[in-house]
C-alpha cells in the first residue's frame, strides 16, 4: 500500500488525498460508490456520463498510486463485475472524514474587514482595507462594505515561493505573520495578521503546516481569488 498524505501547501480549498504524487478528489470518490452501487466499471462510468476507456485509464492511474481499489470477477454464471477492496474503501472513509472537517470548520471560520471601494471594473472592484487594498466582488453603488473572506478560500504560501501558475493580477496576496496554529485530526486552521483590525484565518491541511513548518511568528503570505470574496455594503 502507498504511504499518502493530503494536499500540498499551495492548493486551494477542495477535499483531496495524494499518493505518488496522484491526487485522489472528488470525481474519483463518486466513480468508486458508483462502482460499488452497480457492480461494474463499465455501468459506473455509464451511471456517471463518463466513457469507459477514461474511467479505466483513471482507475489504473489511481492504484499504481494507491494500490488495488477494485476486487475484478470475469466471467462466470453471474456475468463477472467488480466490487471495492479493502483498501477502496478505507481510501473512501479518510476522503469522507477530510471533507466533513474542511466543510466543519469552513462554515464557521470568516474574517470580516473593513473598507472602502476605490475602483471598479464591472463585476469586480479594488477594496481600501487595513490589510491593504483587495480586489473582490462589489455590489453596486456602494462605496463603504465589508469585505467577507471565507476561511477555505485561502491559501498559504512560503513568502519567497514562486507565484503559482496561471497567478494574475485577480488573486490577492497579503504578506503577515503566523499568530496561531490550531491542528485537528486532518486540517488545521491558521489565523495570520495581516496588519488589519481582526487576523485572517485560514484553513488548510495538516500535511500543508508540515510541509510549511509552519508556527507563531513566522511571516507567511496568503493568497486569495479575487473572486471568493464579497465586498457588500454596512
Amino acid at each position: 500500500m502507498s504511504r499518502y498524505g493530503d494536499d500540498p501547501p499551495s492548493a486551494d480549498f477542495e477535499a483531496r488525498l495524494y499518493a505518488d504524487g496522484v491526487a485522489f478528489e472528488g470525481r474519483d470518490a463518486a466513480l468508486l460508490r458508483a462502482v460499488a452501487e452497480t457492480g461494474s466499471l463499465n455501468a459506473a462510468a455509464g451511471s456517471l456520463g463518463r466513457s469507459y476507456s477514461r474511467a479505466h485509464k483513471r482507475l489504473t492511474t489511481l492504484e499504481a498510486a494507491f494500490g488495488p481499489l477494485l476486487d475484478r470477477q470475469r466471467g462466470g454464471a453471474s456475468g463477472g463485475g467488480s466490487q471495492l477492496t479493502e483498501l477502496a474503501e478505507m481510501l473512501l472513509a479518510r476522503f469522507d472524514r477530510l471533507r466533513a472537517e474542511y466543510s466543519g470548520v469552513a462554515e464557521t471560520d470568516e474574517t470580516v474587514l473593513q473598507g472602502r471601494v476605490i475602483e471598479r471594473t464591472g463585476e469586480l472592484g479594488v477594496v481600501e482595507t487595513d490589510a491593504g487594498e483587495l480586489r473582490a466582488l462589489v455590489e453596486a453603488d456602494t462605496e463603504t462594505v465589508q469585505v467577507s473572506i471565507r476561511a477555505d478560500a485561502v491559501t498559504l504560501q512560503a513568502p519567497d515561493a514562486a507565484p503559482m501558475a496561471g497567478e494574475t493580477s485577480a488573486r490577492n496576496r497579503l504578506s503577515g505573520t503566523v499568530i496561531d496554529v490550531e491542528l485537528g485530526e486532518a486540517v488545521a486552521t491558521v489565523t495570520v495578521d495581516v496588519g488589519a483590525e481582526r487576523p485572517l484565518t485560514a484553513l488548510v491541511t495538516r500535511r500543508s503546516v508540515e510541509l510549511l513548518d509552519l508556527e507563531p511568528g513566522d511571516p507567511i503570505v496568503a493568497s486569495l481569488k479575487a473572486t471568493t470574496i464579497r465586498a457588500i455594503s454596512r
